[in-house]
């Protein structure tokens, strides 16, 4: 059998000989290669790298217990902020007392994601590089937790090597700590202008609220605030705030935070800004650089950082009127001056815009002081001046508002002085209309004492903190004119002199052989010489000779012994005739205090301004022991304190001080003015049974206040200003008789007891000659006290 034939082999196609790759190709790949050789090493290096500066990272622990820089801050005695100081404003509140409202304003601008990412969040990244591929401005990506990194350890430098360390740190802070816990650390931490750090005090700063009454409206204008302080300042950039104000309504509405309603009533809302570091009114700046001193002192440079808080004596409602009656007393002094030409003059381009511009420009250079504003003048005419604030709006100026710069209308008043388009000058409105003024030169003090235990309830040291610091309260010594006497009286009594005793008011003159120095001519005020009066009539005209006779006949050694009963320096009181005078130095402050003494029936308790300092947490560093009127710190006898109140009253209803009674409508007010030799220092001192109270005006340069500057007329409107609003609801207090004295012949007189029978002492009933009946004083002493006094 044949065998069968074997199959043919497969056809193959015949083979293709290999082509070589493109040379593109072959580059690309070798180049893929080389990156990925690169990527890997980039990635072992990093790994390395990671290895190498994570255990380097700082210590993040420490942040669960978050402790920031915390400012001094000093209080009145009913809580109200009066100051703070340090480089940061900050109000620290824990997560929990964080507003919803706050927190969804800031996640719906700053990290939307927060609450699911972990640390990084990539998805945003993604987003933002997409986004800044096609638009000019470039979107950031940072969450919060970064920003928590950045801010609390990372230096503001721009580099790859920063950026790592910010990643690294990212990832540390997700891991040491909860989210509620950096999101606390970034809200009481984060920079958002105007010195404020943190949410709380940015709420205080802007909207003068806490964090937790805020609108909607006022939070996404805060959460506007992290990207750029400065630029969304809504003081400074009105126009840019609020466009990013309304931009963050939108966010939170897309994120679900509030309602289509809510958003569209956060959009109507119109914002109110705090005006102004201190728009509540109380403005304590010279309290608190007091108390600034004193804590710097105890505890130094800790104490700005410490969080250390400090209460004071001082009734923030009081301090108040006190700041708003200097103000008043001497902006109404002001008026009445010389006037001394416009601040400065700008240009005005005829261009609206440009002229805008230059407006805005001298405003914001020249700002306002409070009411005293700042306005450029756009025409000006015999009858007519219009001023513009800048806003848009303009003020015409007229009739008696033109008084104080009449000078300056005149048409041939020097270039320096004219008002003239482009003149910045000062207006003030008042009840009858705008004033055209200037601000002031002369300078004033205030300041009130609680005679009750010693407390400083308020104190101004002068018309502008800003413009001045040196503090008149405590710090300028002037003499007190008038306002003195009453000390020298007080000694008097003790002597014998009582207010119904009889002296001579007339010319007195000491040779040089007497003064052992040039010869002295004293004068009365108003160069009057009314003859023999009664002391209680000579203290309410305040009538020199009359003081001086007075102090002739104690001796000026006693009288200066016995001022240190007021708390008084007798080495700024020498023991000369002048001192009946007031020649000697005071400050407000001891004036107050030693007035306090008669009010409070003879105790001279020292001025006392801090109460309490504690810790932030609330715990006690240091409290200061309240002080009383007792047996101990008496200096003074009742009766003394009594009858000298009963003198100083009749100055308040008769004499030169009438004003007051008149006006507040009330009898329980005592004080008496003070001018000194050539009206250089303006004084009123006086007081109510719970208040005793100083006011100063005059220049810091002493020079003279003008015709008919006494202290009844410049000093004392101030006092009945304040005294008007402490006073308001105050009840009258009359004084009550202590034992010891007693209402005989038309006035009050001390009684004495001797030997078991009552005395009365000669002179203390006028001028009579003859004991009373009754009386046992020893025949010596049958004299007229009027003797005492004659040449």
């Amino acid at each position: 059998m044949a065998s069968a034939p074997t199959p043919p082999p497969p056809q193959h196609p015949p083979a293709r000989k290999a082509q070589p790759r493109p040379w593109w190709l072959r580059g690309l790949l070798g180049a893929l290669g080389v990156v990925a050789a690169l990527l890997a090493a980039g990635a072992m290096l990093a790994a390395l790298g990671l290895a190498l500066a994570y255990p380097n990272l700082p210590d993040v622990s420490e942040l669960a217990d978050y402790r920031p820089k915390l400012p001094l801050r000093i209080y009145a005695r009913d809580g109200t902020l009066l100051g703070e100081f340090g480089e940061e404003r900050r109000i620290v509140v824990p997560y929990e007392d964080i507003p919803p409202v706050m927190i969804n304003a800031v996640l719906a601008i700053e990290d939307a994601r927060f609450f699911e990412h972990g640390g990084v969040d990539y998805r945003g990244l993604l987003r933002a590089a997409l986004a800044n591929l096609g638009e000019a401005k470039s979107q950031g990506a940072s969450t919060i937790t970064m920003q928590v990194a950045r801010n609390v350890y990372l230096s503001s430098e721009k580099s790859y090597l920063r950026k790592l360390y910010e990643i690294l740190l990212t990832f540390k802070l997700e891991h040491m700590l909860t989210k509620e816990q950096i999101l606390e650390i970034y809200m009481n931490q984060i920079f958002l202008g105007q010195r404020s750090y943190g949410f709380a005090a940015a709420a205080q700063a802007y909207f003068g609220k806490p964090l937790k009454d805020l609108t909607v409206a006022e939070a996404a204008l805060l959460a506007g605030l992290p990207k750029a302080p400065s630029a969304y300042n809504p003081y400074r950039n009105p126009k840019r705030a609020r466009a990013r104000q309304l931009y963050i309504i939108d966010r939170m509405l897309e994120n679900g935070f509030i309602t289509e309603a809510e958003a569209k009533a956060a959009r109507a809302e119109p914002l109110r800004l705090r005006r102004g570091a201190d728009d509540d009114g109380v403005r304590a700046e010279y309290i608190a650089e007091m108390v600034r001193q004193t804590i710097v002192e105890r505890y130094g440079e800790h104490a700005y950082t410490a969080g250390l808080q400090v209460y004071t004596t001082v009734d923030a409602n009081l301090q108040r009127a006190a700041w708003r009656a200097l103000r008043n007393g001497v902006l109404a002094f002001e008026q009445r001056q010389f006037y001394r030409g416009p601040e400065r003059f700008i240009d005005l381009p005829a261009d609206p815009a440009a002229r805008e511009a230059a407006i805005d420009e001298a405003l914001a250079a020249l700002p306002d002081n409070d009411t005293l504003l700042t306005a450029v003048v756009l025409s000006a005419s015999p009858t007519k001046v219009v001023v513009t604030r800048g806003d848009g709006g303009t003020i015409d100026v007229t009739g008696a508002g033109l008084d104080p710069v009449r000078s300056g209308l005149d048409a041939k008043a020097p270039p320096q002085l004219k008002l003239r388009p482009g003149a910045v000058v000062r207006i003030v409105q008042t009840p009858q209309g705008w004033v055209l003024t200037q601000t002031p030169e002369v300078e004033a003090a205030f300041v009130a004492v609680d005679p009750r235990d010693g407390g400083i309830r308020a104190l101004v040291g002068g018309f502008d903190f800003e413009r001045n610091k040196f503090n008149r309260v405590t710090q300028s010594q002037r003499q007190p004119g008038s306002s003195f006497k009453p000390f020298i009286y007080s000694a008097a009594l003790e002597k014998g002199i009582m207010p119904a005793t009889v002296v001579n008011d007339a010319p007195l003159f000491f040779p040089a052989s007497v003064t052992g120095g040039k010869p002295w001519e004293p004068k009365n005020y108003d160069g009057q010489y009314d003859g023999p009066m009664t002391v209680r009539t000579a203290l309410a005209k305040s009538k020199n000779m009359v003081s001086i006779q007075i102090l002739r006949a104690i001796g000026t050694d006693y009288a200066q012994q016995w001022i240190t009963r007021f708390g008084l320096d007798p080495a700024k009181h020498p023991p000369y005739l002048t001192m009946a005078l007031g020649a000697g130095a005071v400050t407000p402050l001891e004036m107050a205090a030693g007035y306090a003494v008669f009010a409070n029936g003879g105790h001279y308790l020292p001025p006392v301004l801090i109460t309490r300092i504690t810790d932030p947490k609330g715990r006690v560093l240091l409290q200061v022991p309240g002080q009383q009127t007792d047996e101990a710190n008496r200096t003074l006898p009742e009766r003394n304190a009594f009858v000298m109140s009963q003198l100083l009253n009749e100055i308040t209803r008769s004499g030169t001080a009438a004003r007051a009674q008149a006006t507040l409508k009330r009898p329980d007010v005592y004080g008496k003015t003070g001018t000194t030799n050539d009206a250089q220092d303006a004084w009123f001192v006086g007081f109510h049974p719970t208040l005793s109270a100083a006011a100063w005006l005059g220049y810091d340069q002493p020079r003279n206040l003008g015709r008919r500057a006494t202290g009844g007329a410049l000093a004392l409107p101030i006092w009945i200003d304040f005294m008007a609003q402490a006073l308001r609801n105050e009840p009258v207090h009359e004084l009550q008789p202590p034992a010891g004295v007693a209402f005989s012949g038309g006035d009050w007189v001390f009684e004495e007891y001797a030997g078991g029978n009552y005395v009365r002492r000669l002179g203390f009933e006028g001028d009579s000659s003859v004991p009373a009946a009754g009386d046992t004083a020893p025949e010596g002493e049958r004299r007229s006290i009027l003797d005492l006094f004659r040449n």
